[in-house]
């Protein structure tokens, strides 16, 4: 994506804001109180493990426990007054950019968290490559609007020149002096993260983001949620800007990898009968590492899918073109119909396995492991999908065509809980 030149509106407007930040004193230690971004945490699993790490844990708030939406959001309201009330969380004296750094062995990011003046795809400034999933926009929506706050930084990029000047030189001069909060947790990725209130340091940072557009990489379904808020406030107000993560992947890349899909209510045995002769089978020996490569090896060829849940592996390529041709729209681009996740949808889910649209049916799952494990245990199907190449991604979002949901995971993702953005405070 050329995003080196002028864009409509001037590009990004990045502001600084004064960030909640957990209290160090308060809390058992700032590893514990932190979470991955909320569509990441395996539930409930992952959601007892956190709340069990520490009372104050992110996920609290990310993802309340409770019967009932409205019963869930309004507790997570109230944990967050409470928090604030008693010192757990407060906010940073003044307004600020902050540099945020991710560092385990050989992967090191680096980016700037900030307020984000919102756009409209149609603006051209912030590229959206997902369709996104109404229910899960409208908890979202719940959950912002009864917090009144981000709670979490979505992940966007944009393609700086590769050196270091502009907002980079910045980042790289800030993370020479001593950071706010460093913290490594549990899966070994450390975290650095370093305030900028200097307004000369502001303005150049300013100057180099007003002329460039970015891909939202992660959270399209939170940056849906941004856009509805907008158009429930009156404007100017805080909810014209949402909190966001900015990264130059031209200096520091991001990694792609899959959203694997469980199908809750379909076993395994059902989801192969029902191909018939329409794609290939066969049986791919483990462990998983080993059925993965086996994937990988058949997504070079063409579209490939790999089922699991009964204690095997079963590949599945090479649909037949036919079928293939009556399932899948015809009115997108050649890259977005040979897409992975278009055949899945267009082609298995909705023609043949004629799986319902729904929560109930469709879970989807970052991890591999995590969804063969809910997949025998449900009696349902994983289907382990190949991650799409970002250059794919890029090209697509540029010709302003959006990709099926939940089609990719960028990474590294933020770590959720080190810093908040409330709109009382903003």
């Amino acid at each position: 994506m050329n995003t080196t030149g002028p864009v409509a509106n001037d590009g990004l407007h990045l502001l600084p804001f004064r960030g909640l930040r957990y209290v160090p004193e308060r809390v058992g230690s700032l590893a514990a109180v932190t979470s991955p971004p909320y569509d990441v945490v395996v539930r409930p699993d992952g959601v007892h493990h956190l709340e069990s790490a520490d009372p104050h844990n992110i996920v609290r708030l990310i993802l309340p426990q409770a019967e009932t939406s409205e019963a869930r959001h309004q507790q997570a309201a109230r944990t967050l007054h409470d928090w604030l009330s008693e010192g757990v969380l407060a906010a940073d004296d003044e307004p600020a950019l902050y540099v945020y750094e991710q560092r385990k062995g050989d992967l090191l990011q680096r980016g700037l968290i900030g307020s984000l003046e919102l756009s409209t795809p149609a603006e051209g400034i912030v590229l959206p490559h997902e369709d996104v999933i109404p229910h899960v926009v409208e908890d979202r929506a719940s959950l912002m609007r009864t917090t009144a706050a981000n709670l979490e930084p979505l992940l966007l990029t944009y393609r700086g020149n590769g050196t270091a000047t502009g907002a980079t030189a910045v980042i790289e001069r800030t993370v020479l002096s001593a950071p706010l909060l460093a913290t490594t947790t549990e899966d070994g990725v450390s975290h650095r993260l370093w305030s900028v209130t200097d307004p000369a340091a502001l303005a150049e940072v300013a100057g180099d983001l007003g002329r460039h557009q970015a891909l939202i990489a992660d959270g399209h379904h939170r940056w849906a949620t941004y856009l509805r808020l907008r158009e429930e406030h009156p404007s100017p107000s805080p909810w014209n800007y949402g909190l966001v993560l900015l990264i130059d992947t031209a200096r520091y890349p991001l990694q792609v990898r899959a959203i694997h899909r469980l199908l809750n209510r379909l076993p395994v045995a059902d989801a192969l009968a029902a191909l018939g002769g329409t794609f290939r089978i066969r049986t791919v020996d483990g462990p998983l590492p080993a059925a993965l490569d086996a994937l990988a090896t058949a997504a070079l060829k063409g579209n490939a899918f790999l089922l699991a849940g009964d204690g095997r592996f079963h590949l599945i390529d090479r649909p037949a073109p036919d079928l293939l041709a009556r399932t899948v729209p015809a009115d997108r681009p050649e890259a977005w119909r040979t897409l992975d996740a278009t055949v899945l949808h267009s082609t298995l889910i909705e023609h043949i396995w004629r799986v319902p649209d729904a929560p109930e049916d469709i879970s989807y799952i970052h991890d591999a492991e995590a969804a063969v494990t809910q997949a025998e245990r449900r009696g349902g199907t994983a289907v382990l999908m190949h991650p799409v190449r970002e250059e794919v991604v890029r090209d697509l979002a540029r010709q302003g065509v959006t990709m099926p949901r939940k089609s990719t995971s960028f990474g590294p993702k933020p770590a959720t809980g080190l810093v908040l953005r409330s709109l009382d405070v903003d």
